[in-house]
C-alpha cells in the first residue's frame, strides 16, 4: 500500500502571508471540552481563509502574556480557525480564558501534517488525552471522503470519563457507524459501562490487516512508545505508523532550538513523524 506524502512545512498561511508574519484574529466564540480544557473560535481581522493540514499548529499570541505553539482542532477549508486548549500554564491560561471579541494573535500554519492514505486503506486513529484534538481534522478529512477508505477505527483513551473530549462528538461519530469506535478511562465509577485500562487493551479489538493499515497517533509519548511497538509486532511497518510529538516549541522554524529531539527540530521536522524515525529517539531516557 502507497502512501501519500506528509503535508510539509508551510511557507504561507494559506492566505499569501508568510507564515511567520503575525495577524490578527478575533475569538468568535469559546466552549469548554472537558475540565481545563477549551476550545476557541477564531476569525481573522482580514476576513482570509486560512488552508491549513490536518496535523499542522498555530503559534497563538494572548497579548501581553506570550505564544504558545497550538495544534489546529477544527475541519479543514473552514472560514474559522479552531483551536482546542488546556489550561495548564500562564500563556495556556490567557488563552483559554479569552472571551468572544477578544484580540489574538495568529502566526502559522506550521509543520507537517498527516499522511493521506491511498484509497481503500484501512486506518487506524489511537489518541490518548488531548491527543485527540490534533487528530480531529484528519477525522473530519476522513468522514468528508469516507467512501474513499476501508475500515476506519478510532480508539481513544482518558483518564476519567468526564475528560474525554468532545465527548457528544465522539457520540455522534458512533451513532453514524461510520467510524468503529472504542473508549477506554483509567478510572471510572459504578456508572461507566466502557472498557477500563490503557488504550493498548483496546487493541486486540482490532482487526488489523498490515498489508492494508496505517496508524495515526497523539497523546503522551509513552502511551505512543508502547501502542507503536504493539502495532509493530502485529505485522504494521514502522514506516505506516505515524506519531505527533509535543515538545516546548517557541519559534516554530527551528531557529530557537526549544524543541530539539536529539538531531530532530519537532517545530521544523515535525510534529508529525513516522514511527520508525521516532523509535530509537523515544527509547532513550529523558531525551
Amino acid at each position: 500500500m502507497a502512501l501519500m506524502s506528509a503535508h510539509r512545512l508551510s511557507t504561507t498561511s494559506g492566505c499569501g502571508v508568510p507564515a511567520d508574519v503575525p495577524r490578527l484574529g478575533y475569538v468568535r466564540g469559546r466552549r469548554s471540552d472537558a475540565p481545563g480544557v477549551w476550545t476557541l473560535d477564531i476569525e481573522m481581522a482580514d476576513d482570509a481563509p486560512c488552508d491549513f493540514a490536518p496535523g499542522q499548529f498555530n503559534m497563538l499570541t494572548a497579548f501581553g502574556v506570550g505564544e504558545a505553539a497550538i495544534s489546529i482542532s477544527g475541519a479543514p477549508g473552514g472560514e474559522r480557525l479552531i483551536h482546542t486548549i488546556r489550561d495548564v500554564g500562564p500563556v495556556s491560561h490567557a488563552l483559554a480564558n479569552l472571551a468572544p471579541g477578544d484580540p489574538i494573535g495568529v502566526r502559522g500554519p506550521f509543520g507537517v501534517g498527516w499522511p493521506m492514505a491511498t484509497p481503500g486503506s484501512d486506518v487506524l486513529i489511537i489518541a490518548g488525552g488531548l491527543g485527540l484534538a490534533p487528530l480531529r481534522p484528519s477525522i473530519y478529512d476522513i468522514l468528508a471522503r469516507r467512501d474513499a477508505f476501508g475500515a476506519v477505527t478510532l480508539l481513544y483513551g482518558s483518564r476519567r470519563p468526564e475528560d474525554i473530549v468532545f465527548h457528544a462528538e465522539v457520540e455522534a461519530w458512533r451513532r453514524e457507524k461510520k467510524i468503529n469506535i472504542e473508549l477506554t478511562v483509567d478510572h471510572a465509577g459504578v456508572d461507566w459501562r466502557g472498557h477500563v485500562g490503557v488504550v493498548t487493551g483496546l487493541l486486540p479489538r482490532v482487526q488489523l490487516d498490515p498489508s492494508r493499515a496505517i496508524a495515526l497517533l497523539c497523546g503522551p509519548e509513552v502511551m505512543m512508545r508502547f501502542v507503536g511497538a504493539a502495532l509493530t509486532e502485529q505485522g504494521l511497518d514502522a514506516t505506516k505508523i505515524f506519531v505527533s510529538m509535543e515538545r516546548n516549541m517557541k519559534c516554530a522554524i527551528g531557529h530557537c532550538g526549544h524543541c530539539q529531539l536529539g538531531p530532530t527540530f519537532i517545530c521544523r521536522d515535525g510534529p508529525v513523524f513516522t514511527y520508525e524515525r521516532m523509535r530509537p529517539l523515544m527509547s532513550v531516557k529523558e531525551l
